[in-house]
């Protein structure tokens, strides 16, 4: 039996010849009737177009989101394991929180309102002179108002012994309401009082009071005013 061989001779310089000769003679405004190749190589660069302007108007919003919540991960899981702990111990916090406004109502306790400075400083007036002090200076400043207090201010000089001295102090740290002592200074006396053993202590005692409602509500007009004119 004989094996005849098959010869296939392929000529490329005639396959590029063919292939170019498809792109010849195009006409624009009929690309239906193109050759098959003509219209392979169309719509692959069509679609090369639109998928190149679809990345750059579509695709590069999308992904710059996209990095940009991939950014924001670390922060949420942070976020997250801080809200998890504060859930966790949601009962503990609720009984913090009770307890530091029952201290809160306790200090407001403590703090006198408008009607009550007067017998306040009675009260301070009477701890000298229960102690056998004599006053040599008592005399209220300006009130200074805060956010939801008042200050007031109380210049004082008092001459007596040493002991009667620091029982007054203790006296006025006791009260019922809040009252410090600021800037202290004892000094001896001189000239004929010498050998008197009295000595002399200056001090500013400070009281506060809490703002009632309308007090509060000028005081958060006045600082809107003031916000105000700063943005001016």
């Amino acid at each position: 039996m004989a094996t005849k061989a098959l010869s296939i001779k392929f000529d490329v310089n005639e396959w590029f010849e063919g292939v170019a000769e498809q792109f010849r003679g195009l006409n624009p405004n009929e690309p239906g009737q193109w050759p098959l190749l003509p219209k392979l190589a169309a719509f692959c660069a069509s679609a090369v177009l639109v998928m190149g302007l679809g990345w750059v108007f579509v695709l590069a919003d999308v992904q710059a989101a996209l990095d940009a919540e991939r950014a924001r991960e670390p922060v949420l899981k942070e976020d997250f394991r801080g809200k998890l702990a504060q859930a966790v111990n949601l009962p503990e916090l609720r009984k913090q929180k009770s307890q530091v406004e029952e201290y809160v109502t306790q200090l407001e306790k403590q703090l006198p309102g408008k009607a009550e400075i007067d017998a306040l400083l009675s009260d301070i007036n009477q701890a000298g002179l229960g102690r056998g002090l004599q006053f040599e200076l008592f005399r209220p400043g300006q009130e200074q108002r805060k956010d939801y207090y008042a200050e007031l201010p109380i210049s004082l000089r008092v001459s007596g012994r040493y002991h009667d001295i620091g029982a007054f102090a203790a006296d006025v740290s006791n009260l019922s309401r809040i009252v410090t002592l600021h800037n202290l200074n004892v000094v001896a006396p001189t000239g004929k009082d010498a050998n008197s053993g009295n000595l002399s202590m200056e001090a500013t005692a400070r009281t506060y009071r809490y703002l009632d409602a309308l007090e509060v509500a000028d005081q958060r007009k006045s600082a809107a005013k003031a916000a105000a004119g700063a943005k001016k």
